[in-house]
């Protein structure tokens, strides 16, 4: 090492957006890089935005509705161009009070780093820098995550950093951290190896009200609405034991119950991967639930993935189904056949998982589809016992169906990523509107009853 140990700073900026809510939102990517620099003698700091749980705020339940909840939430007026738009539009966090108060708190970092994910949600990224640098003007600010990936220009000119990362954080961390601190040190961990990272730095939250956990990385398929292919261009897996041995330091030592998969891919290939896990946890005979918002692939499910699962706890399971047209989905995806579908149904079923557990995504809003198409699925998946969950498309840069979304939106979504919000639909034209979003809403609440 050359130089004394660096102080960094890291921050999960505000989102702005029409609705936000913590369905298991945690800043993984962020907290992994926590980690790793705790790990190399770095001192950290960590400052969440999103903090549901921040000493000011009102008192919560972190164990209700196993670790989600709603942000605290201030309104804003819209974006430009979103005028028309018939929803409010809010913060999504702390107050802006309460964050100042916290950055005067700390001992002026060497160097700041903030995360961001959703494109549209960059807003929240600018208001964020803006604030700490009222607070630390001579701090450089280095701005990554999906946004500034998938909207690098768009990023440097307008988020307000002083430099915005295009690679995955782990390959550049650390040469970042020397030219901007002057602090060098040897690799402690191995890039290209999942095993050998720290886990994530979980314990800097106010509150650990559940646990994200990545057993693996990068994606098999490529679908054309996904831009994981893009993000992580391999896959890459964690040892069975290693997933294991996780859970159990997050059991043992914080008492975590709920631990939240955020792969991509966790059931494929599940006889070398998911199937040792899963059997590691029930032989570990640990009392904790597992989530899936990210979703399982459906070809993975069978008797022996559906048993393990369910003897393992896990407890909020969705399936990543997108569409029932299945004669005309090739343009999407080669992920699922009706027949497929409808086995690892009722192989869940048969297991013990009930409906108010089990739901299957179904994308809304793509360019040039019918209403009568969504409605269709809807009506096909409640018959299967299960509920449909509407996941609402959003056109991302750097996919296949980028330059269909582009042509059928009615917005200028290369120009401003704010218009890909995928609260307004903006690849929708008529006959879908608000009345449409809330029949459809509505008729997928009401299968759950």
């Amino acid at each position: 090492m050359n130089r004394d140990t660096p102080h960094i700073l890291l921050i999960n900026p505000w989102i702005h957006d029409f609705a936000a809510y913590d369905f298991w939102a945690k800043p993984m990517g962020l907290l992994t890089i926590a980690g790793l620099l705790r790990a190399h003698g770095v001192t950290v700091s960590y400052i969440d935005c999103l903090n549901r749980f921040h000493p000011r705020s009102a008192k919560s339940d972190p164990l209700a509705r196993y670790g989600r909840g709603p942000y605290l939430k201030t309104r804003l007026s819209k974006p430009e161009g979103l005028q028309d738009v018939t929803r409010h539009y809010s913060r999504y966090g702390i107050k802006p009070h309460w964050l100042k108060a916290d950055l005067l708190k700390l001992t002026q970092p060497d160097l700041v780093l903030v995360t961001s994910l959703m494109t549209y949600w960059y807003p929240g990224v600018q208001e964020t820098i803006e604030n700490i640098r009222s607070v630390f003007p001579q701090t450089p600010i280095v701005l990554g995550g999906i946004y500034a990936r998938l909207c690098h220009n768009h990023a440097r000119n307008h988020s307000g950093a002083d430099h915005v990362a295009v690679e995955p954080a782990e390959n550049n961390l650390f040469p970042l951290v020397q030219k901007f601190t002057g602090f060098s040190a040897s690799l402690a961990f191995d890039p290209a190896d999942l095993d050998s990272y720290p886990y994530p730095a979980l314990d800097l939250q106010t509150t650990i009200n559940y646990v994200p956990l990545l057993t693996t990385r990068g994606c098999p398929f490529d679908c054309a609405y996904c831009a994981s292919r893009f993000l992580e261009p391999q896959r890459r897996l964690r040892s069975p034991e290693s997933v294991i041995e996780e859970i159990k330091f997050w059991h043992r030592n914080y008492s975590i119950s709920d631990f939240v998969l955020y792969d991509d891919a966790f059931l494929v290939d599940a006889a070398r991967h998911a199937i040792p896990i899963l059997e590691g946890i029930c032989s570990s005979d640990l009392k904790v639930r597992f989530h899936t918002p990210n979703a399982l692939h459906i070809r993975g499910i069978n008797a022996t993935t559906a048993r393990l699962m369910y003897r393992a706890g896990f407890s909020t399971l969705r399936l990543g189904l997108e569409t029932a047209e299945f004669d005309h989905r090739q343009d999407l995806d080669q992920k699922v056949s009706e027949k497929e579908f409808k086995r690892a149904v009722d192989c869940l079923i048969k297991t013990g998982f009930n409906k108010d557990q089990v739901g299957a995504y179904l994308l809304v809003g793509l360019p040039d589809q019918k209403i009568s198409a969504v409605e269709q699925s809807i009506i096909t998946v409640i018959d299967s016992d299960i509920k449909p969950v509407p996941a609402y498309y959003t056109p991302i840069p750097h996919t296949a169906l980028w330059t269909k979304a582009v042509a059928a939106s009615r917005y200028d979504i290369t120009d401003d990523p704010v218009f890909t919000n995928n609260a307004i639909m903006p690849c929708s034209k008529a006959p879908f509107s608000w009345e449409m979003l809330t029949r459809l809403k509505e008729s997928a609440e009401n299968s759950i009853r």
